[in-house]
C-alpha cells in the first residue's frame, strides 16, 4: 500500500473535485465517483448485516464479499485497471447455488422484512442493484470491466437469496406480497 494517511482531512477536494488513483482529478459528482461511492455504501450495509446473528457459511460469504467490493471500488477509482477476475462472480454463483438449494421454490414476490438481518440484507440488495445501473451509466461513457457488471448482478441476486435464508432462520418467515384486491 502507497500512502498512510497520518492526517485524514487534505483540504484538496474544498472545490468539488476528488482524486483518483490514477492522480487525476474529477468533479465529485461524476458517474465514476458516484459508481464508487455507491459500491462503498454496499459494502458499509453488508457490515451491518454481519453485525447481525449469521451462520458460519454467510459470515464467511458476506465477508469475503466485502474485500471483493473493496477490489471493486478500487478497480473504479483506478480508471484502466482490472481487479473483479472471473472467478469473483464463479464463486458468487456456487454460493448462490448452495444457499438457493435449501430453499423451497419462490411462488410469489416477498416484501423486505421478517427479521432484522433480513431486512438489512435486502437494503444491501437494493444498494447493490443502484451501484450495477450506476456502472452500467459508467460503462456507456468510459470502459469498464465486464466481469464488474457481471459480479454485481449476481451479488443481487446472492443478497436476494441471503435475505431469504435469514427470514427463515430461527423459526421467522418470509412476507409475501398479497395483491391490493385481496389484502
Amino acid at each position: 500500500m502507497g500512502n498512510r494517511l497520518t492526517k485524514i482531512y487534505t483540504r484538496t477536494g474544498d472545490d468539488g473535485t476528488t482524486g483518483l488513483g490514477d492522480g487525476s482529478r474529477v468533479e465529485k459528482d461524476s458517474v465514476r465517483v458516484e459508481t464508487f461511492g455507491t459500491v462503498d455504501e454496499l459494502n458499509s450495509i453488508i457490515g451491518l448485516v454481519l453485525a447481525s446473528e449469521l451462520c458460519d457459511e454467510v459470515r464467511s460469504c458476506l465477508t469475503r464479499t466485502q474485500h471483493e467490493l473493496f477490489d471493486l471500488g478500487g478497480e473504479l477509482c483506478m480508471p484502466g485497471n482490472t481487479l473483479i477476475p472471473d472467478r469473483y462472480v464463479e464463486q458468487l454463483e456456487a454460493d448462490l447455488d448452495g444457499f438457493n438449494s435449501s430453499l423451497p421454490p419462490l411462488k410469489d414476490f416477498i416484501l423486505p422484512g421478517g427479521t432484522e438481518s433480513a431486512a438489512r440484507c435486502h437494503l444491501a440488495r437494493t444498494v447493490c442493484r443502484r451501484a450495477e445501473r450506476l456502472l452500467v451509466s459508467l460503462s456507456v461513457i468510459e470502459n469498464v470491466n465486464s466481469v464488474s457488471l457481471r459480479y454485481l448482478n449476481r451479488l443481487s441476486d446472492l443478497l436476494f437469496v441471503i435475505a431469504r435464508l435469514l427470514a427463515r432462520s430461527n423459526g421467522g418467515s418470509e412476507v409475501l406480497w398479497v395483491h391490493g384486491d385481496r389484502r
